[in-house]
């Protein structure tokens, strides 16, 4: 079964320094027919007006995976990374670019801000938020770069349970890959049916299983064997691999 949501369904807030989509429930957004997919709770399109940001706030018992698309987003948390914690500290990894994935494990806690500092460029970003398989554990950070090259016309896998292929690790029985497709690419992915399969179209516009998708759309897939990908107009998307 295969189930389109959307751009245009999704909840908004515009707070003047933060425009967002909610796919899904979060925040003064409640939709009880959107609460989530699976172990994948929010994914939410941030843009993040220049020298703004998020102020200091706290998380638990959450996979919180930021994925950048335009613009910087400088990230500093009580672990240490940045400057949150006090210190020189920070680093190329308190600063997240286009092509690079973060992985916050929250655990039994950790606080962090994040934020735009450029003068003149908004940071368009991806939060997601995924259900650990274990609550309890000791937060972590983790980031990585995926250059465009190695997203062209391919599926990557960016985020896993057991850090394959160079992905980040999540502590959750979830996987997510990446990749960008234009022309004539694209991929073909054999699915286990028994999971739950869901697609977010990033940009650009694509066919998913025949269904055609534009920037914001997205399918879930439910007891499918097959995913297919093709048609893309500089097409950027994410496919997760989820636990029912």
């Amino acid at each position: 079964m295969i189930t389109l949501r959307k751009s245009a369904e999704r909840g908004y807030a515009d707070h003047g320094w933060l425009k967002s989509f909610h796919s899904f429930s979060f925040a003064d957004y409640h939709d009880p027919r959107h609460m989530g997919v699976g172990n994948l709770r929010v994914i939410n399109e941030d843009r993040i007006a220049p020298g703004t940001g998020f102020g200091t706030h706290g998380h638990r018992d959450m996979e919180i995976v930021s994925y950048v698309l335009e613009g910087a987003l400088a990230h500093a948390d009580s672990m240490g990374n940045g400057s949150l914690a006090g210190g020189a500290g920070g680093g190329a990894a308190s600063v997240i670019r286009p092509g690079d994935v973060q992985r916050m494990s929250a655990g039994t806690g950790v606080r962090h801000s994040e934020f735009n500092h450029a003068a003149d460029a908004t940071t368009h970003f991806l939060q997601i938020w995924i259900l650990p398989t274990k609550t309890g554990i000791e937060p972590g950070y983790e980031q990585k770069h995926f250059d465009a090259q190695s997203k062209r016309g391919r599926l990557v896998t960016v985020a896993s349970p057991d850090g394959r292929e160079g992905s980040v690790t999540v502590h959750a029985d979830a996987l997510l890959r990446a990749g960008l497709f234009s022309g004539e690419e694209h991929a073909e992915l054999a699915l286990d049916p028994a999971r739950i399969t869901y697609v977010h179209l990033v940009r650009g516009s694509l066919r998913v299983n025949d269904r055609q998708l534009h920037a914001g759309d997205a399918v879930r897939l439910d007891r499918e064997n097959r995913l297919s990908l093709e048609g893309g107009e500089d097409a950027e998307v994410l496919v997760f691999d989820l636990a029912p």
